[in-house]
């Protein structure tokens, strides 16, 4: 029984209960977080966050991290096409044509974000990671400038016992030649040494024309316990993603023939005729020590490099990035004090990062490289200090005080069409992030939580040289304050748990997105956004997990997100959005689940997401049609002998056949705002483990 509840409680889909290992003495002590360096109790975590689990993942379709992130309130992630993400944390995608932007992403110690501000999201296997922390909100005070939050990824093999013998082969297939293909093993040749390595192979012809992708990539942890106390350990992933971008449609093209890719006009080629595609080769690697120098001080540094092969055939030119990135991390992490009277925690450390980006764009002749039309290389370089403490009294009242300073600037040197003989440079004024937050334990089910935050964001190398060519060293970084409260809730006999929250954030100088007649982007300040928004997930067992009957267990979910955010002095020329919905983002999104468990180890498991209007453009005159997504997935496990266990599953998407666009271009030139997402559609494969 106690097996079976701690498996039924990690498919959560709301990410509450990571990491768990479940005991009927102390609640307290059993849901773990481990987001800030040191595991805490989720219950009095100080910081509004969404957990999704290994199991959590394995609920959906196995071959993208799409309806698993949006389970989570406040998270957005959208995809234009096969291989084409974004991602946004309480927030509009409106800094975003194709990527992750005002988000830091780590992996594992290893910041996937690199010294230009940009994640390539995309590069990931679905399958290559165990468990996604989400810190929703500013979070700076340990991870860098960001005002949209911190998204932490933990791979196979990344906590030490992820390196006990195991391994597995996962095939899929589905609608729109999909095939997946990965293969993942844990292996410990010896007593201090241990690896996880993760292959993975997926393709798509995809569901528009033009919309072909193909993925490639490898990923592997090492870890070296070379000391009783000390741990060094090995981050690497290799990805070579390819994609064709079908490009956005009008709202009568889309409605006329929704797989159509973007046409050509009188002055303008299509898609197809520029072949316009995405490819990006990228080596990630990184080495962790991680040193327990006494009972209570720990020492982790790491230092990690990343390189960027990315080519680019659009309709207006053929783009070619060659980007290389390096940096260090490190920090201490001091405890002290006794649980019944004062424990606390300090932490303090530095990050640095360098990246050095060679921009080219030339003609596009039909998807083939022509004439030079622009070459510049741009130079990033950020570093920032943090420090934070967090004081537990008497098991009750959490108290955290942070800050970091942070420090940004970039340079830039032009080759072509005018050469210059020296870089100029651009430095931002260093900005403080402070944050301070408490938490209060009212009953041991109960407890409540507030905290003010300072965000910051530069502006992306990708934003200051966009693809117009030209750099703006106008672009100014987006700052401000966010005011937030917060509460969970537990009953006192398991079945029933609660997390909420309300946030305030005003945003100045907000980075906007807006396009060219020629379709190519650029990047202005909208001045002041602000941002209101509630967020609440529930979950609960309506059928306790048990041994006998023809329903073993219920399980049943809802997570709310209301978004009320709107711009605040914005004016663009002559046109005054002031007051408007604040483009991309749905005033409200509602998600619900069920999961059933039936004898001979069948499982069964569907998601349904309601998702409202969508805003496609600053002078709201043009949405998104609300939609209905409804997912489900059954599946089937039978053991083979102690260890080895054969899975069968299968399942479908979009269910009610809904005609929406999931990814759509906003301030689109021409009104071409709309990327069809796939009909109803299906998917089936099977697992071996052992």
């Amino acid at each position: 029984m106690k097996r079976i509840l701690t498996y039924m409680l990690a498919l959560v889909p709301l990410g509450a209960f990571p990491n768990i290992q479940r005991d009927t003495t102390n609640y307290l002590e059993e849901v773990m977080v481990s987001a800030y360096f040191t595991e805490q109790p989720l219950l009095r975590l100080t910081v509004s966050a969404g957990v999704v689990g290994q199991s959590a993942l394995a609920n959906q379709p196995g071959a993208t991290l799409l309806p698993a992130l949006n389970a989570v309130p406040g998270v957005r992630m959208e995809e234009r096409s096969p291989g084409s993400y974004r991602l946004s944390l309480r927030g509009s995608l409106l800094r975003s044509p194709f990527g992750v932007r005002n988000v830091k992403v780590y992996l594992d110690e290893i910041p996937l974000t690199d010294a230009g501000g940009n994640t390539y999201f995309n590069l990931l296997d679905a399958g290559s990671l165990v468990s996604i922390e989400v810190l929703k909100g500013p979070d700076g005070s340990l991870f860098g400038a960001n005002s949209g939050g911190v998204v932490l990824l933990r791979p196979h093999g990344g906590l030490a016992a992820d390196t006990s013998p195991a391994a597995a082969l996962r095939l899929s297939g589905g609608t729109y030649g999909l095939f997946h293909q990965q293969v993942s093993a844990s292996l410990r040749p010896a007593s201090n040494y241990g690896f996880s390595i993760n292959q993975a192979y997926q393709r798509a012809d995809g569901y528009r024309q033009h919309s072909a992708m193909n993925r490639k990539s490898v990923q592997t942890t090492q870890r070296w316990n070379y000391h009783a106390d000390n741990e060094l350990r090995l981050i690497a992933l290799y990805s070579d993603l390819y994609y064709l971008t079908p490009g956005g449609l009008t709202a009568a093209q889309f409605a006329d023939d929704p797989r159509l890719a973007r046409p050509a006009t009188a002055t303008i080629p299509g898609a197809v005729d520029q072949q316009a595609s995405i490819r990006n080769e990228t080596l990630v690697g990184g080495l962790v020590h991680d040193a327990r120098l006494t009972s209570k001080l720990r020492h982790v540094a790491s230092v990690f490099g990343m390189h960027t092969d990315f080519r680019n055939p659009f309709i207006t030119n053929y783009e070619v990035r060659d980007e290389g990135n390096l940096g260090f991390r490190t920090y201490v992490d001091y405890t002290d004090g006794e649980a019944d009277a004062v424990l606390w925690n300090i932490n303090a450390g530095m990050e640095w990062q360098f990246g050095q980006n060679d921009i080219a764009n030339y003609d596009n002749n039909g998807g083939i490289r022509g004439d030079e039309q622009a070459v510049d290389a741009l130079r990033s370089r950020q570093h920032f200090y943090f420090a934070r403490l967090r004081a537990d009294i008497r098991s009750r009242l959490v108290l955290e005080a942070s800050a970091s300073l942070n420090y940004y600037g970039y340079a830039f040197k032009s080759s072509y069409p005018e050469p210059d003989q020296a870089y100029t440079k651009k430095r931002f004024d260093a900005e403080w992030m402070p944050r301070v937050a408490l938490s209060y334990l009212f009953t041991p089910t109960l407890a409540l939580r507030a905290s003010v935050s300072r965000g910051y964001s530069p502006p992306t190398i990708a934003e200051v040289r966009p693809s117009d060519n030209i750099v703006n060293t106008s672009l100014a970084a987006e700052t401000g304050w966010n005011y937030e409260a917060g509460m969970r809730w537990r009953s006192a006999d398991r079945r029933f748990w609660m997390d909420g929250s309300v946030f305030y954030y005003r945003m100045d100088d907000a980075i906007i997105r807006q396009l060219r007649d020629s379709g190519a982007e650029y990047f202005g300040n909208a001045g002041v956004v602000e941002q209101q928004g509630a967020e609440l997930s529930m979950v609960a067992w309506l059928v306790e997990p048990r041994q006998m009957g023809w329903l073993r267990s219920m399980q049943v979910g809802s997570n709310l997100t209301v978004s009320k955010f709107r711009f605040g002095d914005y004016r663009v020329g002559d046109d005054d959005f002031t007051g408007n919905k604040l483009t991309g983002v749905p005033g409200s999104v509602v998600v619900s689940n069920v999961l059933i468990r039936l004898p001979l180890n069948i499982e069964a498991y569907a998601m349904h997401n309601y998702t409202a209007s969508i805003p496609l453009n600053d002078a709201n005159t043009a949405f998104a049609n609300a939609y209905h997504l409804l997912q489900a997935k059954i599946s089937w496990e039978k053991p083979a002998g102690n260890r080895l266990s054969f899975q069968f599953f299968v399942g479908g998407d979009n269910l009610l056949n809904e005609e929406y666009s999931l990814g759509n271009d906003i301030n689109a030139f021409g009104g071409r705002f709309f990327n069809a997402a796939a009909p109803r559609n299906f998917y089936g494969g099977m697992a071996i483990r052992y």
